[in-house]
């Protein structure tokens, strides 16, 4: 049976998030106390506010998701299946970890980095972002470069997630993302939303922070992984640990093709999904994606039991 891991990405963050697998499970205990008192304190007491600041929220993530892989790992026998894993933006590295591509304790200072540098730029390039629902890639692409020309000196306007067939979001300069939902809307868009982010994460305003994850990779060394990760920027199975540097560079300024890259997964034979860390966003747009698929999840005790069962129920 071949099993595909999804690793979630920001906006999948709650206060408390992890607390019932680190009361639990050792392994779990092992990996939240690695991320030291600081992150610990506000991943379970928060407050929500400053959870949801970027540079808290990528490492939280990060370290809930691999407790809850770390307890997961530890009740199948992982001998029996052959793994595949995505994750969606931040969970990118979430997933590459749980791959062996890097340890923990690695991924964690990346992750801390990437967070920074994310807040960093979007402080110097101030932006927003917004989901057009319901409009085919193509007319949403169109839109975001008629918005982008028609707010001429503040015009970046692009399509920066590939989220499931019919969702996908834009990023850029406030004004031309305003622009695109005024034109989505009036081309017939069955929703817009302006979402509630720091700034415009994956477009081409994130230059600066992908300049400075190139500098902060050269610091790693990267090991030969157990399994291949699909990855964001092009949503191809990689295995190669020397070109993964490169495109995690390319993913803070570039597009997440996650649509494609879970049709890419389907098409390889994955016959079970299973959600690795806090949430659901990802079991959802994997319905959305391909209505005959469902994920399982593992985000604590109870989610991790009946995905146990469902595994071995249908070995």
């Amino acid at each position: 049976m071949k099993l595909a891991l999804l690793f979630p990405g920001q906006g999948s963050q709650t206060v408390g998030m992890g607390k019932d697998l680190y009361e639990k499970y050792p392994e779990a205990k092992e990996i939240i106390d690695l991320a030291g008192d600081e992150l610990k304190k506000i991943i379970f007491e928060g407050p929500e506010e400053t959870l949801k600041m970027t540079k808290y929220t990528q490492p939280a993530i990060f370290t809930v998701s691999m407790a809850a892989f770390e307890v997961l790992k530890s009740n199948i026998d992982m001998s029996k299946y052959e793994f595949t894993a995505a994750g969606h933006s931040l969970g990118e590295y979430s997933a590459l970890c749980s791959a062996g591509f890097f340890s923990f304790k690695d991924g964690l200072s990346m992750v801390k980095a990437r967070g920074e540098f994310i807040q960093k730029a979007s402080d110097s390039n101030p932006g927003a972002m917004a989901a057009i629902m319901g409009m085919e890639k193509a007319s949403v692409e169109d839109i975001c470069k008629k918005a982008s020309a028609e707010t001429l000196s503040q015009g970046v306007c692009e399509a920066v997630n590939f989220n499931s067939p019919g969702q996908i979001v834009i990023a850029g300069t406030v004004a031309a993302v305003n622009k695109a939902v005024e034109l989505a809307t009036a081309a017939g868009a069955m929703k817009c939303v302006i979402l509630n982010v720091s700034g415009p994460f994956h477009s081409s305003l994130m230059s600066s922070a992908a300049d400075m994850m190139a500098e902060e990779f050269k610091k790693y060394e990267f090991s030969a992984p157990k399994f291949g990760v699909y990855t964001n920027c092009d949503a191809a199975l990689t295995k190669d640990s020397a070109i993964v540097k490169e495109k995690l560079v390319k993913q803070i300024k570039s597009a997440v093709k996650w649509d494609e890259s879970v049709q890419n997964m389907i098409s390889s034979g994955a016959s079970q999904f299973i959600e690795v860390g806090p949430g659901k966003v990802l079991s959802g747009l994997l319905r959305r994606i391909d209505k005959s698929k469902k994920a399982l999840n593992v985000e604590d005790s109870a989610s991790l039991e009946k995905t146990i069962e469902a595994i071995r129920t249908a070995e």
